[in-house]
């Protein structure tokens, strides 16, 4: 079995994966005080033991690595993903991009993330431990586009679109993270790219129709589910025509392996929408949560 929890963070990011094997995998955080010691005592109950641990994260702004200094200091960030980059903040540094730079550039706990790599236990089994199902579409480093991207980040512009697209595959079930990816770079990713069905879809940028994932794109990844954020919802893309959870009434979304099934939960009591979905009386149980339906592939 195996847990994959989308916070509801307001404006923001913040994913967990407790693996079927033995990993635990954060990607990217943002943690306002008032949900803090909640969601970090949350991960450290369901990492408990897990023997690898990893934090991805998909660009350092604010909304996606606030609260990286009590992250590290309460687990002790080990294993560190991200794409190589030279980012700047124009005006003053927060403490967490300050965090991030150093968990950046330490060279015994960073791994760059592009295209195809590999690395224990990421993507790659031993006898020690299975791996954890992970891989990284994207980038494809030497691409003008995203070297442009990079140039923009490190004199002090927005870092979106140097985020890597990462998929998780457990058993029939896949998932796709783009972080803050623009269209733009989506629509370039799609044409370098060999893309496939995928299961469940984090929209880009928070569900922003400035992250719009491109017809092309989305013909490809036939997903089950959209999974639409919490930006403003004047700013958002309800995907017509797509099965989609809205994260800003849903609140809190888990997902949970169980066989043939991918069952889902909620954190609001009185959400109720179920489309694509089917019911499965054997899901699991999780306290405070509202199992609101299973997808099935095949």
């Amino acid at each position: 079995m195996s847990k994959i929890k989308s916070f509801s963070v307001g404006n923001g990011d913040m994913f967990y994966i407790r693996h079927n094997t033995d990993n635990f995998t954060t990607i990217d955080c943002c943690l306002s005080d008032d949900v803090k010691d909640d969601i970090l005592d949350e991960i450290q109950i369901e990492s408990t033991g897990k023997g690898i641990s990893r934090f991805i994260s998909t660009h350092p702004d604010d909304d996606h690595i606030k609260g990286l200094v009590d992250y590290d200091n309460r687990f002790g960030i080990l294993n560190f993903y991200r794409v190589n980059n030279s980012t700047t903040k124009n005006g003053t540094e927060t403490e967490d991009f300050k965090r991030y730079k150093k968990l950046r550039d330490d060279s015994h706990k960073s791994f760059e993330l592009k295209k195809g790599c590999k690395r224990k236990w990421m993507n790659l089994s031993d006898e020690e431990r299975k791996g954890a199902g992970l891989s990284c579409l994207w980038p494809i480093t030497d691409n003008e586009l995203y070297k442009s991207a990079l140039d923009t980040a490190a004199d002090g512009g927005s870092p979106n679109n140097i985020s890597p697209a990462i998929r998780y595959s457990v058993g029939d079930f896949s998932f796709l993270w783009m972080g803050d990816m623009e269209t733009d770079m989506q629509e370039e990713f799609d044409s370098k790219v060999t893309n496939e069905h995928t299961t469940v879809v984090f929209a880009p940028h928070h569900g922003r129709k400035s992250g719009h994932i491109p017809s092309t794109l989305m013909e490809k990844l036939t997903p089950k589910l959209v999974i639409v954020g919490e930006a403003p919802s004047s700013e958002l893309d309800y995907y017509a025509g797509y099965n989609t959870i809205t994260q800003n009434t849903a609140g809190d979304i888990l997902f949970e392996t169980n066989g043939d099934y991918l069952d889902i939960f909620v954190s609001k009591q009185g959400y109720s929408k179920t489309d694509g979905m089917v019911s499965n009386s054997n899901h699991g149980e999780h306290s405070g949560m509202k199992y609101l339906g299973s997808v099935k592939e095949g």
